[in-house]
């Protein structure tokens, strides 16, 4: 059936997994204070990969041994928790993750991953690399790219209320292509900006990594995920360090697997499970 756009838009029930907290209008919708812990660094967010790449990044400085430690406070997108008036305060886009950072005398909040991860890895001169300009590259990729791949390749494939060919194959190419590009850079080297692991690869790990492991979407199988060899290696390398694992827990709340779900952080000793 051939869709015929309106003069002007008017928005309407889209469905959808995610129907009821789409809209067209940015600001809060209710009253709502958010929780403040007794560390420095206050974050507020959700164990989805843009999530992700924020708590893995907390836990590698404090596995490299940096004096730094935060309560993970969980938003849930699906009710809404997004658009209470604390977290809009803190992150006016509505979207996880948002971070307070309170080690100075006044409150400062840093909104959007990247923001976040560069915030925290320039204050500690920690996961930056020897090559700024590739990390930044890298970094910026991934923000650029990854949209296709979640609210593109994502959302048609799994989460749209019904299936349609046009888009899902529109995403799924622009999927591979991005896999692709990032299998060819590392035949070249072992991480993405060079020999060094920084906040790159952790935010791009986040996504494409987690893809080709099968972790997002069902979709390894129809991706064909396996013939990104140098992808998956690097993928399964940083999966097998503990920081990794530990930041994949935090603000968890979905899933088969118990033992991975931690949907508070508030101290390392939250990661001792009896």
């Amino acid at each position: 059936m051939t869709y015929t756009p309106p003069k002007v838009w008017q928005n309407t029930a889209s469905g959808g997994q995610f129907a009821s907290i789409n809209r067209p209008v940015a600001g809060p919708t209710h009253d709502k204070e958010l929780p403040v812990g007794e560390h420095p660094y206050q974050l507020y967010s959700l164990a989805t990969p843009n999530g992700v790449k924020v708590t893995l990044l907390f836990e590698e400085l404090i596995e490299a041994g940096h004096d730094i430690d935060y309560d993970a406070w969980l938003i849930k997108i699906g009710d809404g928790d997004q658009f209470g008036s604390g977290f809009v305060e803190v992150n006016p886009n509505s979207k996880i993750p948002a971070l307070m950072d309170r080690t100075g005398p006044e409150p400062v909040r840093v909104f959007e991953s990247a923001a976040i991860m560069l915030h925290l890895a320039e204050r500690y001169s920690a996961f930056l690399g020897d090559n700024r300009p590739e990390m930044l590259s890298w970094l910026f990729w991934q923000m650029g790219s990854a949209p296709f791949l979640g609210g593109g390749f994502g959302h048609f494939y799994a989460y749209a209320p019904e299936k349609y060919e046009y888009p899902i194959n529109r995403y799924a190419m622009e999927s591979k292509r991005q896999l692709d590009v990032l299998d060819r850079r590392l035949a070249e080297v072992p991480f993405v900006a060079g020999d060094d692991y920084t906040i790159a690869d952790i935010a791009i790990w986040s996504w494409y990594g987690q893809l080709v492991l099968g972790r997002l979407y069902d979709a390894a199988e129809f991706l064909d995920v396996a013939s990104y060899k140098n992808v998956v290696a690097w993928a399964e390398k940083i999966d097998a360090r503990p920081a990794t694992r530990r930041g994949r827990m935090v603000n968890r709340t979905f899933g088969d697997d118990e033992s991975l779900k931690l949907p508070e952080r508030h101290s390392r000793a939250d990661f001792v499970r009896s």
